[in-house]
């Protein structure tokens, strides 16, 4: 259906826009100068380390490759803690920069905080067992086996086995305790890799990915007794435990206290249960002042559910309708897991929920003109956005089948009250009478401005990644390309 739009309140959409975008423009100057300042000042420790300063780095290859070593832990030490802080909920960081692309640097940076560690080994022990005249894996044994290096040892050169005490009985600083770090992030990593994710559930996934906390406190155990340049300097070492500390201090809160107190304040509990479809299912979740969160439409919370089965886990579900003052609803596709078993939870149970997150909202609008792109369980959010935005909207819902729509009844209704478009766009991409559905130009047929407006793009993996660039050979502008993965 087609019919007039209402019209777009330009003038109070441009002050909110000017005020997101400067915002923005701040926040993102104030991160930058916290990310590169602290990255300046690990060069500095590290320049400063060793017996004779940076130069004692490069007096022989050796020494190069033990100075090597020292900068790759540095830096994979600050890395891994960017790394718990990237998804550790932060709300302001999370606002800046929106949790899709969060995700996308937690997982690039992942890969190089794991590349740093292993080049740390490599270049520690190369370096250590040139001077030591051992093989590699020689050197590497001695390091887990023999007794501890005196103080001498660890701030300056000379050779492992030279430096070993009389007294000694202890291993070498925080080996073991570092290689079993090294192995429990090698196995969040593994776990990452996509044809291994599709293979384990939710769950096992989430679950796999909490003993990356445990490798990253693992190494704190090696690199304050064992780390050359915080051993000789000690406000290094008081700098280096100051960042810690930040980093614990701020998952605590907002993975642990903040839900919490959320939850004994809001009294969230299950209050409706709605069988929506086959295989489709509503929870709709009440408590007490909730618009005190602040949630907007086209966002999401991780929720928990306090029942048994449930408690144990949590997931990112959206908001399937704008929040009311008094309740929120979710709605589910039963993917497997927990996700088909959501239907069984009774009435009245407790929820802790995390949130709301997302930038996936029309305060990120910078046309006056909106489309939004669903494929499957993806429409909850671009449901909601149909319900709150305001100007010249239309909706592109992609399904394989009339028999996947979701909420036709309700999109039909508000595309009507709203003024507004909804296209169901039906078929299998992979017949050959589909293959073609959503293309650069069938987009051009659907909405010939498409250039001109907001796209707001939400779906699985799948859909997204053949969506954005059909979206860029269009030439629709990054800055109106809003893309929300449902998928971690």
């Amino acid at each position: 259906m087609t019919v007039g739009a209402t019209p777009f309140a330009a003038s109070s959409r441009g002050e909110v826009t000017t005020s997101h975008a400067a915002r923005r423009r701040w926040g993102g100057l104030a991160l930058s100068v916290f990310l590169v300042g602290n990255a300046a000042a690990i060069l500095l420790i590290w320049g400063g380390g060793g017996a004779d300063g940076l130069g004692y780095h490069w007096h022989s290859l050796d020494a190069a490759l033990i100075g090597l070593g020292r900068l790759t832990a540095l830096l994979a030490g600050y890395l891994a803690l960017l790394e718990v802080l990237l998804l550790a909920r932060l709300p302001f960081l999370e606002r800046l920069v929106g949790f899709d692309r969060l995700t996308i640097w937690h997982r690039r940076n992942g890969h190089a905080v794991i590349g740093l560690i292993l080049a740390h080994v490599v270049f520690s022990v190369w370096g250590y067992s040139g001077q030591d005249r051992n093989s590699f894996f020689r050197e590497y044994w001695n390091w887990l086996t023999l007794p501890q290096p005196s103080a001498a040892k660890i701030g300056g050169s000379g050779s492992f086995s030279g430096a070993l005490t009389a007294t000694a009985t202890s291993p070498y600083p925080g080996m073991i305790t570092a290689t079993a770090g090294t192995a429990l992030l090698l196995a969040v990593v593994a776990t990452s890799v996509v044809i291994v994710r599709r293979k384990l559930s939710y769950e096992w996934w989430y679950a796999i990915h909490l003993t990356a906390y445990a490798g990253i406190a693992l190494s704190w155990f090696h690199m304050i007794p064992a780390g050359n340049e915080l051993v000789i300097d000690r406000v290094a070492a008081d700098y280096w435990r100051s960042l810690f500390a930040l980093a614990l201090a701020l998952v605590l809160w907002y993975r642990v206290a903040r839900p919490l107190v959320q939850a004994v304040r809001f009294d969230l509990r299950v209050t409706q249960v709605i069988h929506e479809a086959p295989g489709v299912v509503s929870l709709r979740i009440g408590g007490r002042g909730l618009e005190r969160l602040g949630a907007e439409a086209g966002q999401f919370f991780f929720w928990r559910f306090l029942t048994g089965g449930f408690w144990y886990t949590k997931h990112p579900f959206s908001l399937s309708e704008a929040p009311r003052g008094n309740s929120f609803r979710i709605t589910v596709k039963n993917l497997g897991d927990h996700s088909s078993k959501l239907g069984e939870i009774p009435v009245g149970t407790r929820v802790f929920a995390e949130g709301p997150f997302g930038v996936f909202t029309a305060e990120s609008r910078v046309r006056p003109k909106a489309l939004m792109i669903a494929g499957g369980i993806g429409i909850t959010p671009v449901r909601a956005l149909l319900e709150q935005m305001e100007g010249d909207l239309v909706v592109l819902y992609r399904i394989a089948s009339r028999g996947e729509i979701v909420f036709a009844d309700e999109l039909d209704r508000l595309a009507k009250t709203r003024q507004s478009r909804v296209e169901y766009i039906v078929g299998d991409h992979r017949s050959a009478d589909a293959r073609d559905l959503l293309s650069p130009a069938h987009l051009v047929e659907l909405v010939p401005d498409i250039a001109d407006r907001d796209v707001y793009v939400c779906g699985p993996p799948g859909l997204v990644d053949r969506i954005v660039p059909s979206l860029r050979a269009i030439a629709v502008p990054s800055r109106q390309l809003h893309v929300e993965r449902f998928a971690l």
